[in-house]
């Protein structure tokens, strides 16, 4: 009987525990931010995620309307803030693109997303 109870309280007591252990790196904001219209062509697309992740694990893809890879290099973390991922991007023209991450946070958690922002001038 002793040994259902412990049982028992050790599912509660998990149960419990805080939901950081299940944690997934989610994207917070963007630069350009997600669904923008922006007037000039941004230089670089940078992404702040709720907790840290591993450069070398994760990645940022932007797309043009036609599908073309537009950035200009592999995302790189930002030195001040383990939570950034950025990428720099070619010379923009006006119009649509994609931006698709997929990022491995320092918990080891994979996530991955998109979104679209416009360049109209």
């Amino acid at each position: 009987m002793r040994n259902v109870i412990r049982i028992l309280l050790g599912g509660i007591l998990l149960a419990l525990l805080p939901g950081a252990a299940l944690a997934h790196a989610h994207l917070d904001h963007a630069q350009p931010a997600v669904d923008a219209k922006v007037a000039q062509a941004p230089s670089e697309v940078s992404l702040w995620f709720t907790e840290a992740v591993e450069p070398k694990f994760s990645s940022i893809v932007v797309q043009d309307a036609k599908g073309t890879a537009v950035q200009d290099g592999k995302a790189t973390g930002a030195a001040d803030n383990a939570a950034v991922l950025k990428v720099k991007l070619k010379a923009l023209q006006a119009g649509a693109y994609k931006v698709v991450w997929k990022v491995l946070s320092v918990d080891t958690h994979r996530s991955q997303g998109s979104f679209t922002f416009t360049v109209a001038p």
